[in-house]
C-alpha cells in the first residue's frame, strides 16, 4: 500500500482538484495498474454534501456547497484539518462497514498515542470523544466512504487543529445533538496535520491490510 502525501505541510489543496485525482488513481487501482494507495492532504476551505444531505443542513448564507457522490452527509473541510483518502480494492465479498470499522480504528489509535481517549457512538459513523465534565459527545473525525467496481473512495478528515467555527454554519454530518473538536482542543495544545500524518499513515495500513484484497487483477480482470 502507498502513502502519498498531496503537498501536505505546504499547500493548500483544492478540492475539486483532489477529487479529480482520486477517480485518476481510483481508475487505476480498478484497472490494475497501479497500487492500494491512501492520500494524505489538507485542504483548502470548503463544504461538501454527501448523498443524505438535506436542505436543512446547508448554510443559508450562500456558502457554496460541493455536492459529492460519497455516503454521509454535509461536512466541512479546510486549513488545520488532516484528510486521509484510501483508494484501496477491498477482499471479496466487499464489506463497506468493515471498511468504515478499519478507519475509525486508525483515528481511534491516533488519538489515543496524543493521549485523547475516543469511541465508536452507535448508529453513528466517525470517532468520538464522549460526553464529559467539559461537554456532550463531540466528533473528533467525520468518515464518508463510497466503494465502486470494489475499490474504496473519500475517506476521513481528522480534526487536528482548525478554526472549529467553520461547523457553524452547517449542521455537520447532520447531527445536531452533539459537538464537533479537534485534537488541539482535547489536548490543550496545537496539533498539526503534518505532526499527524505519519501515525495516521502507519495506522491506515495496519488497520486496513486485513481487508485489502492480497492479489491485485490484472486490466482485464484475471
Amino acid at each position: 500500500m502507498e502513502l502519498q502525501r498531496v503537498d501536505l505541510g505546504s499547500e493548500l489543496v483544492d478540492y475539486r482538484w483532489a477529487w479529480d485525482l482520486q477517480r485518476e488513481v481510483h481508475a487505476a487501482v480498478v484497472a490494475g495498474d497501479g497500487p492500494d494507495t491512501v492520500l494524505l492532504l489538507e485542504h483548502a476551505d470548503v463544504y461538501t454534501a454527501g448523498k443524505r444531505t438535506s436542505r436543512a443542513e446547508r448554510p443559508t448564507d450562500g456558502t457554496e456547497v460541493i455536492d459529492v457522490d460519497r455516503g454521509g452527509r454535509i461536512t466541512w473541510h479546510g486549513p488545520g484539518q488532516l484528510v486521509a483518502y484510501p483508494i484501496v480494492r477491498l477482499a471479496e465479498p466487499v464489506d463497506v462497514v468493515a471498511h468504515v470499522r478499519a478507519l475509525e480504528q486508525a483515528v481511534i489509535e491516533v488519538a489515543a498515542r496524543h493521549g485523547v481517549t475516543t469511541v465508536r457512538v452507535e448508529g453513528r459513523s466517525g470517532v468520538w470523544v464522549p460526553a464529559d465534565a467539559r461537554g456532550r459527545d463531540r466528533k473528533l473525525c467525520a468518515i464518508g466512504v463510497r466503494v465502486a467496481r470494489g475499490v474504496t473512495m473519500h475517506g476521513l478528515a481528522l480534526n487536528a487543529c482548525p478554526d472549529l467555527a467553520a461547523f457553524d454554519r452547517i449542521v455537520p454530518c447532520g447531527i445536531d445533538d452533539a459537538d464537533v473538536t479537534s485534537l488541539t482542543a482535547e489536548t490543550g495544545r496545537r496539533v498539526t496535520p503534518l505532526e499527524l500524518a505519519d501515525d495516521l499513515g502507519d495506522a491506515l495500513v495496519t488497520a486496513l491490510t486485513p481487508i485489502v484484497a492480497a492479489g491485485v487483477p490484472t486490466a482485464a480482470g484475471t
